[in-house]
């Protein structure tokens, strides 16, 4: 057990490390930040930010020196990072639980092998793969296989000839093909688990994207878009299984399709998730605090949700004047959040906005969850984030 004032390492320096230095903080804890950006919001609050690259041995001997243990924020910090660390101090999660999240290959073969719900898919890494492709997957998403988020990295296709244009235009870079499947709702899990397999789910959250990026989050998800339990396994007893077969240890984040009923799993991300953010506000105990209990061996808290919330992202093209990412940079006008009761705002310190970037978020709490989405989509109106 890792007690303060102990100092704990953070690979990765964007909100989801701002909020896990702020939680560790409150704690007790020290942290230190790695991340190549000199400006990262975490790098910003942590007691030292080492502005390197995630591949220099140097300042990952300062961590592995300093740290009483090392966590991430982000699936895409390199598993040689993580495997190097690991030969000093404890490392969680472990860097083949990232590897298998970090890319989308492994991670629907993992799916796969351990008879877990997910999606026909193909896996392409050459012009021929695509060729062979079953016609039965069309229409589909090409992804390419590592470093896409929030809608990065893939193409709708219709066809092979549609995928094989993608994939070049990917430059061949390994993908999954994937059938588009015809979706109810989206669902997420946040759980935490530690190194003796104990698991705590927050409830599961229903979630609203825009363009490919997380817009809404209602938690906990209203009955209408939670498959009826009894003839499936839930989200979170799948979320459980997954973490349980990846021996994972810290903050997870398992997304749902809801596809006529049923669920099928998207995708894994080993880290707090942008849709568990509400449980800052309306839970007792947030996932940064279980990634910070998970890490140090601490007991996980059984985080009990005393309000309903809705969580609004706000992403860069607030930040100019006709709030699509063009025309006049400025600030927007935040009092208009303020004088809803029951929102609170959280930005993320970040020194530039550009459209699709995600600059912070507001969650609405309350005890009518009908009130508390009407009061957030009101407010996600009046600051200015149209439906097109």
């Amino acid at each position: 057990m890792i007690l303060p004032p102990a100092t704990l390492g953070m690979l990765g320096g964007g909100q989801l490390g701002r909020f896990f230095v702020s939680a560790a903080h409150e704690m007790g804890y020290k942290v230190w930040v790695l991340d190549p950006d000199p400006h990262s919001p975490a790098g910003l609050v942590a007691d030292r930010h080492l502005v390197a690259a995630y591949d220099d041995y140097v300042a990952l001997d300062s961590l592995g020196n300093e740290c009483a243990a090392v966590t991430t924020e982000f699936e895409n910090v390199p598993a040689d990072t993580l495997d190097y660390l690991t030969k000093f101090i404890p490392v969680h999660p472990a860097a083949s639980a990232v590897a298998v999240c970090q890319n989308r290959i492994a991670e629907k073969t993992f799916l796969a092998d351990n008879g877990l719900p997910h999606g026909p898919f193909a896996v392409v890494r050459s012009e021929d793969d695509v060729r062979a492709a079953n016609a039965g997957l069309f229409p589909a998403i090409l992804k390419v296989a590592r470093f896409g988020y929030d809608g990065k990295g893939q193409s709708r296709v219709a066809d092979r000839d549609e995928a094989l244009a993608a994939f070049q235009h990917f430059k061949g870079e390994p993908c999954v093909l994937e059938k588009m499947l015809a979706l109810d709702y989206e669902v997420s899990v946040v759980l935490a688990r530690d190194e003796a397999g104990n698991v705590r789910a927050f409830p599961t959250g229903e979630n609203r994207h825009r363009n490919g990026i997380l817009d809404v989050t209602i938690a906990p998800a209203r009955a209408s878009a939670c498959p009826s339990e009894g003839t499936q396994p839930s989200a979170q007893e799948i979320a459980e299984r997954i973490a349980d077969k990846l021996g994972y240890v810290g903050t997870l984040g398992v997304e749902f399709f809801v596809c006529r009923g049923e669920l099928v799993v998207n995708e894994m991300a080993p880290r707090p998730h942008n849709s568990g953010h509400h449980t800052i506000d309306a839970c007792d105990a947030s996932q940064y605090e279980q990634q910070v209990r998970a890490l140090c061996g601490l007991p996980l808290a059984t985080p009990r949700q005393h309000s309903a919330a809705v969580m609004v992202n706000l992403l860069g093209e607030l930040w100019y004047e006709d709030g699509k990412g063009h025309g006049a940079y400025r600030e927007p006008d935040w009092s208009v959040l303020h004088a809803v009761p029951g929102l609170r705002l959280h930005l993320y310190g970040k020194h530039h906005a550009r459209p699709g970037r995600k600059m912070g978020h507001f969650v609405v709490i309350g005890d009518d969850a009908a009130v508390v989405l009407e009061r957030a989509l009101a407010a996600r109106a009046a600051i200015g984030i149209r439906d097109e």
